[in-house]
């Protein structure tokens, strides 16, 4: 295979920090980007990028490239805002991108209540600057994150990426489905490839705090109560971490069977599991039984997440291997290890 010149947008993210890791091993040239914000413990941030061999010293300082202490120029870091229409052009100018994949953005439904702003800055203007910049240098392909959250609270499972997606329920959604719209009209004006990725509740080692596996862990492990929202009559798409990175590999570096440009993907397991069940295996897999407080619906969350991953099978040969009771022990077996519990 040759290798190729791979931007990654949020390379200090969950999702991020594994496809770099990924593409590093397949001999490809990655520069990750992130612009490590405070939304999360940033120190899990920095973590993840020292697994990359990039320091902590050298990810704090804005717009300077480092090179990784591990794996030489097949791993470079700059810490940058997606917003900054400076000094983006100029990062593609220098590195000539083959491809870039747009994982950066301001994650979370519940904070997007609170903190709207961010979420129009990282994920409306920020996704604008990445368009533009793969316009004027020539990128052949974007693939880019959106989410299962664009599906609203939609009752038609599994969902399509053929269904109607005209009423998000919170911000967050409302800026993934922007995203999707705005990478159609650069595919239909510009003519290079877009390929749109709607997540599906991800989880697995090196994962995010605000996400239920993580919080869920870390509260039963320190003998908290874990909030179990809607009172546990929520179901979700529950996709390892492992599966989702064959997935974006796949459509980063092999060419599809579908000839569009403009192309759009869910990317789940597709067996949805209760959140009761689910927090019955964590807790079979942690020996210790959960304190659960019980709660209502929480604002702009969803009742169920069910991906009809089909199109994704068969473009790309995507197949979701690992089931949830598998994929919860290496969570587990991560953390424990990682805050030496």
């Amino acid at each position: 295979m040759n290798s190729k010149q791979i931007l990654v947008t949020g390379a200090a993210g969950f999702i991020g920090y594994h496809l770099c890791e990924a593409l590093i091993k397949q001999g490809h040239r990655v520069i990750g980007l992130d612009n490590i914000n405070d939304y999360y413990d940033v120190n899990l941030k920095y973590a993840r990028l020292q697994e990359l061999g990039i320091t902590k010293e050298a990810a704090t300082v804005f717009a300077e490239i480092s090179q990784s202490t591990l794996h030489g120029n097949n791993m470079q870091f700059i810490r940058l805002n997606l917003e900054d229409r400076e000094a983006l052009p100029k990062l593609f100018k220098t590195f000539n991108f083959d491809m870039v994949c747009n994982l950066a953005a301001q994650g979370g439904v519940r904070y997007s209540i609170e903190n709207p702003e961010a979420y129009i800055d990282s994920n409306v203007t920020g996704f604008l600057n990445i368009l533009e910049c793969c316009r004027h240098h020539r990128v052949k392909r974007l693939v880019y994150a959106s989410s299962s959250s664009v599906y609203g609270n939609s009752d038609d499972t599994p969902f399509k990426e053929t269904a109607n997606v005209d009423t998000p329920i919170s911000l967050y959604a409302a800026t993934k489905k922007s995203n999707e719209l705005m990478a159609h009209t650069y595919s239909h004006l510009y003519k290079f490839e877009t390929i749109g990725l709607r997540f599906f509740t991800v989880y697995g080692p090196w994962g995010r705090p605000d996400m239920a596996m993580f919080l869920f862990t870390d509260a039963i492990i320190n003998n908290k109560p874990i909030k179990v929202f809607n009172t546990g009559n929520l179901s979700r798409d529950f996709t390892y971490i492992d599966d989702i990175i064959s997935g974006v590999v796949n459509t980063l570096l092999k060419d599809s069977k579908n000839d569009s440009l403009y192309k759009l993907y869910n990317i789940g397991n597709g067996t949805p599991v209760k959140l009761l069940d689910f927090i019955v295996s964590l807790e079979k897999v942690l020996d210790i039984t959960a304190i659960k407080k019980m709660l209502p619906m929480q604002a702009g969350d969803v009742n169920q997440t069910f991906a009809d991953t089909s199109s994704l099978e068969h473009d790309y040969d995507y197949k979701p291997k690992i089931i949830v009771k598998e994929g919860i022990k290496q969570f587990v077996l991560w953390y424990k290890k990682f805050y030496n519990n």
